[in-house]
């Protein structure tokens, strides 16, 4: 079905049954889980932090398995070098010529496991192809696979050769997720299920069909004070104290990019899609606010001498920053989207 004619229920229904296979092997971890699928569907990269054992590359192999797409993984080691990861010129001596060698990069998901392991000149050739979604070699551009989706794990109880990811780096990432240890009736059901028969996945979207999901998750409507609401945040985090927030002023060493408010809009988008809503609701917004800011904000000296976290400084900025009333009931009680380019509310009718 083209993507113009992708119903919210459609959409919603397709990401239940790829949820549905994953969950054959994956116990639990209902809230990483979604943060995949959003993900997925808003095109954005995905950091995800836990201690060793808790599935975060089973359940992107599974989610390979279950898309139909290209997967490759690149265990980070501290002896990579960049070519490991986007290829290289290499010189056929039979024929005189070079030729490009590309490397793991190209394919539509790609798992970069425990990317805190290699150094920075290493996690920084991820940089380009994160953000143009290409690959220059040699003077030479080359596009990667449609659609394409990093998923990066590390591991935040080791620091012995480790190598804390750059600012730069780390801003591409849509999303951080922080994956905790299971209850013990979830570890229960994960131990009786890998002692016992390992289940079949059985493949659901292919490449072209998660695209046109994608197509139909940027038709989305968001009304203007939702994008004002993720602005007002953001810039809360540069500025505190024009916000009525100037306790935070000493924290935070770094506010949060632009893309924070970007990657806010696009990933409530398709948090609402996956509830079967074609619009945003204010709750869509602010339930993602920790997962996209956590990364993004850089905590200052006396921020860390007091063990003051960032889902801290979160849970502050979102008690004084509220969000807008309701903005809509139903996407019907609205005149088309087009009404609101200049930034003023869509009256309701």
């Amino acid at each position: 079905m083209p993507a113009h004619e992708l119903r919210p229920d459609d959409v919603a229904a397709q990401m239940q049954r790829v949820l549905y296979e994953v969950k054959k092997v994956v116990v639990g971890q209902d809230q990483f889980l979604e943060r995949v699928l959003i993900a997925m569907l808003a095109q954005g990269h995905l950091l995800v932090e836990g201690v060793p054992g808790l599935a975060k590359t089973q359940t992107v192999k599974t989610l390979a398995l279950v898309l139909r797409g290209q997967f490759k993984r690149i265990q980070f080691t501290p002896d990579l070098v960049p070519a490991d990861l986007i290829g290289t010129r290499i010189f056929n001596q039979k024929t005189g010529e070079f030729s490009t060698s590309l490397g793991p990069v190209f394919t539509n998901l790609l798992l970069a496991d425990e990317i805190n392991r290699a150094p920075a000149k290493v996690q920084s050739a991820l940089l380009e192809v994160m953000q143009e979604r290409q690959v220059t070699i040699a003077g030479e551009t080359h596009r990667v696979a449609q659609p394409f989706l990093v998923m990066a794990t590390q591991n935040p109880i080791e620091t012995e050769g480790t190598y804390p990811l750059p600012e730069a780096q780390v801003d591409r990432f849509m999303m951080k997720v922080v994956v905790g240890y299971p209850s013990e009736e979830e570890e229960f059901v994960i131990v009786e299920r890998v002692i016992g028969e390992w289940p079949d996945v059985a493949p659901v979207l292919g490449a072209d069909e998660l695209a046109g999901l994608q197509r139909a998750c940027r038709r989305s409507f968001v009304e203007p004070s939702l994008i004002q609401y993720a602005v007002k945040l953001v810039a809360a985090t540069r500025k505190p104290a024009q916000h009525g927030l100037a306790e935070l002023a000493p924290q935070i060493a770094f506010g949060c990019s632009p893309r924070a408010s970007i990657h806010l809009i696009e990933g409530a988008r398709a948090l609402a899609l996956l509830r079967g809503r074609d619009y945003v609701l204010p709750e869509d917004v602010s339930e993602l606010v920790p997962d996209v800011l956590r990364h993004r904000l850089v905590l200052s000296y006396q921020a860390l001498a007091e063990g003051v976290s960032a889902d801290d400084l979160i849970a502050t900025l979102l008690r004084k920053i509220r969000p807008p009333a309701t903005p809509l009931a139903s996407r019907g009680s609205f005149a088309a989207p087009a009404s609101a380019g200049n930034g003023a509310s869509v009256p309701m009718q």
